[in-house]
Order: C-alpha cells, then sequence, then structure tokens
C-alpha cells in the first residue's frame, strides 16, 4: 500500500493540474519508495533513486530501474519524495535541479507532519513555484527548472559536516550531526582490544568501526555492514586510514545472508521505521548476528533501555549479560 506522501506525489497527475509527461520522457524520482501507483497513462520512463537498501531491492524485484545515487543528466522532469531531514530534502532537490533540463519540471511532496509547509516555503524563496496542492494530509508543489543558482544556494546551506574533527557525514544519515549516545556508551564498554574477525552491524557512517581499528592491535579483519548506501559511503572515507584493510558491504541484514563468520561483531541496531519503534528490527539484528559468529565468538550491543532484548539474546546465544547501564541506554556483551 502506498504511503500517503507517496499519493500526494502524484495527485497533480491524477487531478490533472499537471499534464501527464510525454511517453518518451525520461524522469528522475529521488527519495522513490515502494508501493506507488503510477496514474493511468504515466509512461514515461522512470529512473529511480533509493539508497535505503530493503526498499532498493523491493523496487529492483519489481523491474524499476533504480539506483542508490543520482546518476545521468538531462532528465525532462524530476519527482522528489520529501521526508523528515529538512537537509537531505534541499539536497534532493539541489539534484534534481542539476540533472533536469532547463525548463524541466520538479515536483516535490511530503506529509505535513515532517515539514513540507515551511520546505514549500524556501524552495519559493528560491526559484518562485508554478503552484502546489494539498492532498493526503501532504502537500504537493511544483516549479520550472530556470538555472542553477536554486542549486547552488540549496548546497551551500547544507554542507558536509564534520563531527569531532574526523567524521565526514551528511544530512539524512543516522545521528549526522553528532556521535550518538548509545555508540558512545557501547565503545566506552567495549573490551580493551577486540582481536580477530570483527564486524560492525549497522555500521552508520562507521564511528564505531574506526574507534575498533584505532583501539585493537590485533585485527585481522574488520568489515562494515550497513543498509544507508549514503552512510556507508562516508564510513569508506572514515575509516582512511585503518591498520587494516576493512570491507564494506551495503547489506540489509534482516534478508540479506553475510557469508563471513567473525570473532566479534559490535552493533548499534535501529528500531524505528519511520516515527513507530518496531524492536524486531533490533531482534532481526540479534539473530543476524549470530549466525555470522563463530562459535564462541562474541556480540556487543547497545540498545534503548526499554527495549526487551533480553529473550531474543537467550534464545540466539549460549549465555548474555548486561555490561552497562546509563539513564537512555544498556549495553549487552553475549556469547554464541
Amino acid at each position: 500500500m502506498a504511503s500517503e506522501p507517496l499519493k500526494t506525489l502524484f495527485h497533480p497527475f491524477e487531478s490533472e493540474a499537471l499534464p501527464l509527461p510525454r511517453k518518451d520522457a525520461r524522469v528522475l524520482f529521488l527519495g522513490a519508495e515502494p508501493g506507488f501507483r503510477l496514474p493511468d497513462g504515466f509512461e514515461a520512463a522512470l529512473h529511480l533513486v533509493q539508497g535505503f537498501r530493503p526498499h532498493f531491492r523491493v523496487l529492483y524485484s519489481a523491474g524499476y530501474t533504480v539506483t542508490p545515487q543520482a546518476e545521468g543528466s538531462a532528465f525532462d522532469a524530476s519527482l522528489i519524495l520529501a521526508g523528515r531531514h529538512r537537509g537531505q530534502n534541499e539536497l534532493r532537490i539541489a539534484d534534481a535541479i542539476e540533472r533536469v533540463v532547463p525548463g524541466g519540471l520538479i515536483v516535490v511532496a511530503g506529509g505535513k507532519d515532517d515539514g513540507i509547509d515551511s520546505l514549500r516555503k524556501r524552495i519559493d524563496a528560491l526559484a518562485p513555484l508554478d503552484a502546489y496542492l494539498p492532498k493526503h494530509h501532504g502537500v504537493a508543489f511544483w516549479f520550472r527548472q530556470g538555472g542553477l543558482n536554486a542549486a547552488r544556494a540549496l548546497r551551500a546551506a547544507n554542507p558536509d559536516l564534520v563531527v569531532e574533527g574526523r567524521f565526514r557525514t551528511a544530512p539524512g544519515m543516522f545521528s549526522f550531526d553528532r556521535v550518538d549516545a548509545g555508540s558512545k556508551l557501547l565503545l566506552d564498554s567495549l573490551p580493551q582490544g577486540l582481536a580477530g574477525n570483527v564486524a560492525d552491524f549497522c555500521a552508520g557512517w562507521g564511528y564505531l568501526a574506526a574507534q575498533v581499528a584505532d583501539r585493537s592491535t590485533g585485527l585481522s579483519g574488520l568489515d562494515l555492514y550497513e543498509a544507508d548506501f549514503e552512510a556507508l559511503e562516508a564510513a569508506k572515507v572514515n575509516l582512511r586510514p585503518a591498520a587494516v584493510e576493512p570491507r564494506f558491504f551495503w547489506t540489509d541484514l534482516l534478508t540479506e545472508a553475510v557469508e563471513r563468520r567473525y570473532d566479534a561483531i559490535v552493533m548499534n541496531p535501529p528500531f524505528h521505521s519511520g516515527r513507530a519503534a518496531e524492536p524486531g528490527i533490533g531482534a532481526g539484528m540479534i539473530r543476524a548476528a549470530s549466525k555470522a559468529l563463530k562459535p564462541g565468538g562474541r556480540l556487543f550491543m547497545v540498545a534503548n533501555r526499554q527495549l526487551p532484548y533480553e529473550q531474543v539474546l537467550a534464545g540466539a546465544f549460549s549465555s548474555h549479560a548486561e555490561i552497562a547501564r546509563d539513564g537512555m541506554f544498556k549495553v549487552f556483551s553475549a556469547r554464541r
């Protein structure tokens, strides 16, 4: 089933507020998510962009042309599904402006609870809008590519960030503007030096893996697994140089098997899908970690205090213990 913002995005075409694109048109769809339904007669060639691995796999399996990053130029039009991250939304609009032909149509839609009205007003000040249309608890707005000045302004307002003087990040990544407090507690709770073949599950932009590499002299391998393509690309920069050559896997750990086996895994798993808490995500990550560890291998993970992972750990590991806790988080050690 399509989300409300997806319905909002295509509503201008369904209501005939906008004409359908030509059959031979090339349309760039940034932030594409599974479940959208094209209006009758919408036959233009879509190029989808989606860097979240689970969404990417669903769209690819459905037969769409989809890449994790925007590629190509001279598109006739662009669709943009806006989300909760202001900077990410603005950078996607900049990308569309740069890749669409002069005069090409750019349509943006998002939910009212995600700040679409304020985004509409900011864009209108840079690139005057043709019109906007509310529907399905959201708003769609559109404008024509009128030069690159708006894109330059949006990029200047959203530069790459440097966290703690070292780690490069960008808007839209998990904890993009600071080190996550849970990851910091997990790091402080790790043994002095991990050894052997080690993996970071849900590695994000590489904070934990980089710190493990700095602190551990007995590593024989270091692998990073992450579902967010952009975050993993940042991690490749943030782990240079490292004592061992790290490997990077753009992977959905809930559905894609891990081929290698590890002596230790560190993990700060997500527990949200959109705004809703879904502890099942973390539970699935725990089971994936158990399968990827060698007999006797150890998992070190952090979780929000209220999440009931103890029973899952008991079922997936021979032993487990809580080794640290603060006002927000708890850290577990578990042995395969």
